[in-house]
């Protein structure tokens, strides 16, 4: 097996979870909703997407597949944002087109990291673009700017976002400015690289107490279908920032120069 590192197997877990469960369900999993229902071949789609998943996170695991499956997703979640996603937001600008394009483009940077550790001389010859520093460095940036406006929709859904925080926590709607103040602090730091390694663990750090104190215990009891995909959702994203974090392993934890944190 070739795995680079912790978050690496995270992603590739949550790859083979998203696979089993557009299967088992007959649907796209959370991380590719919403698809318009009168896109032609939906119904297609719904498998090959299931079956991407399940097959390149397996891939992930095992040393000779790693780099093709990492290429693979990389392209697919690509294509996904650039034709599903995007043209959404000029044309319809509302939060369930700008939160879908930002889950998906924590999923590209995520595949897109990967992609730069596992890439074979193969790569290197034909996408030396897409790999290594570049690679990295275009991946930190997408990853930064979808922080953002997971932090403004803190404030603009400030009635939604507060009631999550945990009973046992004072002060919910202060929670809910400090951690979308955290999400806009965070993509900032990432984008320009001051202190760019901080915020980065430091937000994987926040998403995975999400996971762990809001959504674990909403569907350990009684969840409807809406709050399971959210948390399907939001452990994809722990995948996700978690290779992001990871990134910048090589880099001293408080570096200020952009140029620095973009190597």
């Amino acid at each position: 097996m070739r795995i680079v590192s912790p978050g690496h197997v995270a992603f590739a877990l949550i790859m083979i979870a998203l696979g089993i469960l557009g299967i088992i369900n007959g649907n796209f999993a959370a991380i590719w909703q919403p698809v318009p229902k009168a896109l032609p071949g939906r119904e297609i789609l719904v498998y090959l997407c299931a079956i991407i998943s399940l097959v390149c996170g397996l891939g992930l695991l095992w040393r000779r597949t790693a780099a093709f499956a990492a290429r693979v997703l990389l392209i697919y979640f690509l294509l996904w944002l650039l034709l599903l996603r995007t043209p959404g937001m000029f044309t319809s600008f509302t939060v369930d087109v700008w939160w879908a394009w930002c889950k998906t483009a924590v999923m590209v940077a995520g595949a897109w990291i990967l992609y730069s550790w596992l890439a074979t001389e193969w790569d290197t010859k034909h996408f030396s673009f897409a790999i290594g520093d570049n690679g990295l460095r275009i991946a930190r940036i997408l990853y930064g700017v979808a922080l953002i406006p997971f932090g403004v929709a803190h404030f603009i859904y400030l009635n939604a976002t507060a009631p999550l925080v945990p009973n046992w926590l004072p002060w919910h709607v202060g929670w809910a400015y400090f951690t979308g103040s955290a999400f806009i602090a965070a993509g900032v730091a990432i984008i320009t690289g001051v202190l760019a390694r901080l915020a980065a663990a430091l937000v994987a750090l926040q998403m995975g107490l999400f996971t762990l104190l809001v959504w674990i215990p909403i569907v350990a009891t009684k969840a409807n279908a809406f709050q399971w995909s959210e948390f399907v959702v939001s452990c994809a994203l722990v995948a996700g920032g978690w290779v992001i974090a990871e990134s910048y392993r090589d880099i001293p934890r408080l570096a200020v120069g952009t140029r620095r944190n973009a190597t």
